[in-house]
């Protein structure tokens, strides 16, 4: 017997699986990690030796209007262990900057007060300038050109009219932009909606190279690289985090070449090979990644990799925040096959897409290989709204997905954190 641990909004699930019953276990080699010092030690040496670019507190002299993108309140950045690091060296390079923190909202709700306390702690917010990004605002939004792909480059002015543009954040495997962090500040960070739609285009989407840990041919990265590069992203601080959203990793400097480095970490360790399971089970890493249904689907594309055709894939997110998507959940619920669904979204092209579109394809995608059960807090008519099965437990999501398969001793592969591991197929 097997006593696994699944994260589960701020908590924990547990459950037991029978050896017999137990296919395997994929997590990512982060788990077992040790980091060579503390979080503020790690960033500390990480800024000083900067990746293709001087320290940030030489690139700081004589730069008034300095502007550092930070995340939003769904991404577990350690903004409390960057920003003041950050902070001290734009100031050590020059006392009066007028420091902005932009918060890379995307096309996600603003964040509020108490969750940008939460994030960057109550001196940051009481003393410093904070502008949080509204994709929606036109008069905050400034053209910058045309992407690779043909989408017009909308960004949030206060980055183009800084002297200085910074950004933090962290890396993670992602489900189609490669890998998270780096450039992703920029686009969809602080674009605006439209840019943002057409970045995010079903045929994007549908190549094969928009894929969890693909960086090299996927057309999503390579606007988001033009973006930043366009905006003039000068000079990023990026972490790698485990399992307790501690920092084990840090890179800093040029865009590129530390998103690079930190990318080529995080690669020897977060890959794990899969044989392939009757039932599998993923969650979202917890709070505050599993907020909502729209954020879930990518805790469910490392279960997508390791379910076999016609399986089921159990999904635990807290869900608590709802949808995460109105449009996203409007146009799941619009149709009853999503064949139909995800048949509609390849005919359009990317001056076409409408809000949410991708994550509608991935998981219509994901709905088309195996069913899946949902384990949250949302209501079950939301849920099911998804096409998603609502389960109110663990225990009585492993038996209807039995009773689905007509298999009281199906095979099990649990997934105990579905962002941080990219799955591998070993008969891929």
């Amino acid at each position: 017997m097997e006593n696994l641990k699944f994260p589960f909004g701020k908590e924990q699930i547990e459950y037991t699986v029978p050896d017999t019953r137990l296919s395997e276990v994929l997590v990512s080699g982060l788990h077992h990690y040790h980091p060579t010092a503390d979080e503020v030690t790690l960033v500390r040496e990480a800024m000083a030796k900067p990746y293709g670019s001087p320290p940030l507190w030489e690139l700081a002299r004589g730069k008034q209007k300095v502007v550092i993108i930070a995340s939003d309140h769904t991404r577990p950045v350690p903004s409390k262990v960057i920003l003041p690091l950050m902070l001290e060296e734009i100031r050590r390079g020059n006392p009066n900057a007028e420091i902005t923190i932009l918060i890379a909202t995307g096309c996600h709700r603003g964040t509020t007060k108490e969750e940008l306390v939460a994030k960057f702690g109550e001196e940051i917010v009481q003393n410093e300038k904070i502008y949080v990004h509204d994709c929606d605002d036109a008069t905050m939004l400034t053209d910058i050109g045309v992407l690779p792909s043909g989408g017009a480059c909308i960004v949030n002015r206060l980055a183009v009219e800084a002297d200085l543009l910074l950004a933090e954040g962290f890396i993670e495997p992602h489900f189609f932009a490669g890998y998270s962090g780096g450039r992703k500040s920029v686009l969809p960070g602080i674009c605006s909606r439209r840019t943002v739609l057409a970045n995010h285009c079903a045929e994007f989407i549908d190549s094969p190279y928009a894929r969890t840990g693909i960086l090299r041919g996927n057309p999503i990265h390579k606007d988001m690289v033009w973006a930043a590069r366009r905006a003039g992203l000068a000079y990023i601080v990026n972490v790698v985090i485990n399992a307790e959203k501690k920092v084990v990793y840090a890179v800093a400097g040029d865009m590129e070449k530390a998103h690079e480095a930190g990318c080529d970490f995080l690669s020897r360790y977060c890959g794990a090979k899969s044989r392939g399971a009757d039932i599998v089970i993923s969650t979202n890493g917890g709070y505050p990644l599993d907020q909502n249904i729209y954020q879930s689907v990518k805790g469910m594309t490392a279960a997508e990799a390791a379910v076999r055709d016609g399986g089921v894939i159990i999904m635990l997110a807290s869900a608590a925040d709802g949808t995460g998507g109105d449009e996203f959940y409007r146009c799941m619920k619009a149709k009853d096959d999503v064949r139909e669904i995800y048949a509609d979204i390849m005919t359009r092209d990317r001056a076409h897409t409408i809000s949410d579109q991708w994550m509608t394809q991935i998981l219509s995608r994901i709905l088309m290989r195996a069913r899946v059960i949902y384990v949250s807090k949302a209501a079950p008519e939301l849920v099911r709204g998804y096409h998603l099965i609502p389960a109110s437990d663990l225990p009585s999501a492993v038996a209807m997905a039995q009773e689905l398969l007509g298999n009281s001793n199906a095979k099990i592969s649990a997934i105990p954190d579905g962002v941080s591991v990219m799955v591998m197929r070993e008969d891929a």
